[in-house]
């Protein structure tokens, strides 16, 4: 006997992973992410030159607030409205981005630049899928 529809419209397909994983990924992402991030903004600031022992500690206060961010923005932005929603992941998104290109060397202007285009980008591209995807109330058409 085939599967009917759920009465709220569309099906959805079965989940193979377990809460362990989905716990895994949802912790790990952001960890694996923040490390990344971390690595980056410091070479960034050492410019090609020697590691030091600043240079790692810049790294890993980085890796750390990026980490915990992201997880605050992972936990808290759902609970919002679509256009806060969209607004609080671009803003991290595009802070994120300015921050790195800041640690180049270049002005505060062109890393705001960056930064605000960055967020602009994401926040369209969000904003759509969220529209798309959500009624009025916040709750998923798809």
């Amino acid at each position: 006997m085939a599967h009917a529809a759920p009465a709220g419209g569309l099906a959805r397909t079965p989940d193979v992973f377990s809460a362990k994983v989905h716990t895994g990924v949802r912790y790990g992402v952001p960890v694996a992410l923040g490390l990344v991030y971390g690595y980056w903004a410091a070479a960034n600031r050492r410019d090609g030159g020697p590691i030091t022992g600043w240079n790692v500690l810049f790294g890993c206060v980085t890796a750390i607030a990026f980490i915990v961010l992201c997880l605050a923005v992972a936990t808290f932005a759902p609970l919002l409205k679509r256009e806060l929603h969209s607004a609080v992941k671009s803003g991290f998104a595009g802070a994120a981005v300015g921050f790195l290109y800041s640690q180049t060397g270049e002005s505060v202007l062109r890393s705001t630049a960056l930064g605000l285009a960055v967020t602009a980008g994401i926040f369209l591209v969000f904003f759509y899928r969220y529209y798309t995807r959500e009624d009025g109330e916040g709750n998923r058409i798809r």
